[in-house]
């Protein structure tokens, strides 16, 4: 699209923010970087505390950067809350880290398991507990931190308030055999491309497997592959099989927005794309 239209792409994953996280976020290279302006990437080292709230602020900034040089802002990934975030403008919750809470519900996860938290959740906040991945402690946590902090559910904090810019949304869809296909052939070129080694080399600079970078689909397995937790063939299931489970909430959580135009990834075409901007 780029030898189409003057873009300078912004990030909207929440995993690219981490330095040093390449393979397992699949990170645009240097080259692409070089050939489009990328932004809201490498902000972050993996033990550095970051938010939705930073996000906004910062993917914000570069949008408004990018429109000051007569560019336009391509907003790029696949977490629904950083979209929308933009998109919609969320007011997000000012609630400070409760570190006694966090530590009490971590204890009790690691006692019980990560699933009575989610129990929890779905208690005070079923929307989120569809959403959030009950494997994710962090983000269970979170959300109910949220919760207990201001009497009302996370998820509540969520909606949509002004946009602050206007977006055209457009989403690609596969078919769902055909894109779980394609996850597993890409998580096996990032093992086969040197992701063990990625892993190894956080975990070697200090990086614990607990970090809410760490915790991330991939991370999270290979990390217990390097620590002798598990045989890479398992890890590797299980990657596979959490990614399958994190494409089907992310169909979920995009199907409900009216407002996206649907394309064929297996098809689609920068025509294609260009149409449904020159209509919008």
């Amino acid at each position: 699209m780029a030898d189409y239209l003057p873009l300078e792409v912004v990030s909207a994953d929440s995993r690219t923010v981490y330095r040093g996280m390449d393979i397992g976020t699949a990170k645009p290279t240097l080259l692409e970087r070089q050939r489009v302006p990328h932004h809201v990437l490498d902000v972050v080292d993996p033990d550095e505390a970051y938010s939705l709230a930073v996000y906004q602020e910062q993917a914000l900034a570069a949008i408004a950067q990018i429109s000051e040089r007569g560019k336009l802002p391509l907003l790029v990934g696949g977490a629904g809350l950083y979209v929308s975030a933009v998109c919609d403008g969320l007011a997000i919750p000012e609630v400070p880290r409760n570190a006694v809470l966090r530590q009490r519900l971590e204890e009790r996860a690691r006692i019980e398991g990560f699933a009575v938290l989610q129990t929890e959740l779905a208690r005070v906040d079923p929307e989120s507990a569809a959403r959030i991945d009950p494997k994710n402690v962090r983000r269970v946590i979170r959300a109910l931190e949220v919760s207990y902090a201001t009497g009302r559910p996370f998820s509540a904090w969520q909606k949509p308030m002004t946009p602050p810019v206007e977006c055209v949304l457009i989403g690609l869809r596969l078919e769902r055999q055909a894109l779980f296909e394609r996850i597993d052939h890409r998580i096996d070129a990032w093992v086969s491309g040197g992701f063990v080694d990625e892993v190894r080399g956080l975990l070697e600079r200090g990086y614990s497997p607990t970090l809410p970078s760490m915790s991330g689909i991939g991370y999270r397995e290979i990390a217990q592959f390097v620590l002798g937790g598990l045989r890479l063939e398992a890890a590797v299931a299980q990657f596979k099989q959490a990614t399958h489970q994190y494409a089907k909430r992310q169909i979920t959580w995009f199907r409900r927005d009216t407002r996206i135009h649907w394309l064929d990834a297996a098809s689609v075409t920068v025509s294609d794309v260009l149409a449904v901007l020159q209509k919008s």
